[in-house]
């Protein structure tokens, strides 16, 4: 039997990280089924099937994911021994992949992100926008972005954004027609725009005021995946909005929005970018890292 060349291999790593024929296909250059070729082919080679595939869905048999555990670290310390080489280099070159949520991406990443890439032009920069908690190491990332008080213990993080607040805000119309709130339990009986994680849970509102913290569960005539969608219904009068005060400071200048509640928001930790403390990090994302110390003064 003829061995599989690493570039067989690097198909079927890709794949089975991707679990996904196209988005594997996308990211090696390769047509979904040329790819797919070339993972039967693999397969046919070694004599077991390494996926098991239907028209909806893509899954590792025992034999792949047991060849997957041993090829990643391994293609791993490959990268690495590479990586090594961008220390001879006068600008660090290569790839890197990050996972933001699309707030943390408009208010904080990309802005960083703008200015790194134009010092470090031969650095290709991939911002995967997720507002779910992904493992990063599975995901194939190099380091993501969240919240200081999200991060596993595991991980390493740096500061690259100040203290963040969110605040309830109302447009005049619809305190025209509703009582402002005076306390949290007030929204209980106020139309409020709800917020939903990825994995279906409902936000909570979260407030507090000397050392006393509450939990308020909401209701409301719209609920939205993304905060920054919330900004809009709450100009128009729908609802009351609990959102960042970066995304509102202009409304609330000019009036178009009115702010509630503000002793009950308190400032808490702001983004952080967070990497695995156990593996070594590349070249670009250390570039990419004291570039961000250094703007964010940390």
């Amino acid at each position: 039997m003829k061995s599989p060349s690493a570039a067989d291999l690097c198909v079927f790593l890709c794949t089975a990280q991707h679990l996904n024929f196209s988005k594997a296909a996308v990211e090696l250059g390769l047509t979904p089924s040329a790819l797919s070729h070339s993972v039967k082919a693999l397969e046919n080679r070694l004599g077991v099937r390494l996926f098991n595939r239907t028209t909806r869905s893509v899954a590792l048999t025992e034999a792949g994911e047991r060849l997957f555990a041993r090829l990643k670290p391994a293609f791993r310390d490959i990268d690495d021994a590479l990586e090594d080489l961008n220390h001879f280099r006068d600008k660090p070159t290569g790839n890197l992949r990050i996972t933001c949520g699309r707030q943390a991406c408009e208010l904080v990443l990309l802005p960083i992100a703008s200015e790194f890439l134009q010092t470090y032009p031969d650095i290709r920069m991939e911002v995967v926008e997720s507002e779910a908690l992904l493992d990063i190491v599975a995901g194939g990332f190099d380091a993501g972005v969240r919240f200081g008080d999200r991060l596993e213990a595991d991980m390493v993080s740096l500061p690259i954004g100040p203290a963040m607040r969110s605040v309830v805000v109302a447009s005049p119309a619809f305190l025209e027609r509703h009582p402002a709130p005076q306390k949290p339990e007030d929204l209980h009986d106020l139309p409020c725009l709800r917020h939903r994680y990825p994995s279906g849970a409902l936000y909570r509102w979260e407030f507090e005021r000397d050392g006393i913290a509450q939990e308020i569960e909401v209701n409301g005539p719209l609920t939205l995946g993304d905060v920054s969608l919330m900004v809009g219904p709450a100009l128009q009068g729908l609802g009351l909005a609990y959102v960042f005060d970066d995304m509102v400071s202009e409304h609330l200048a000019s009036g178009r929005l009115i702010q509630l509640l503000a002793d009950w928001c308190p400032y808490y930790p702001g983004l952080h970018l967070y990497y695995p403390s156990r593996r070594h990090v590349p070249a670009p994302l250390k570039a990419f890292i004291d570039f961000a110390r250094q703007r964010s003064g940390h």
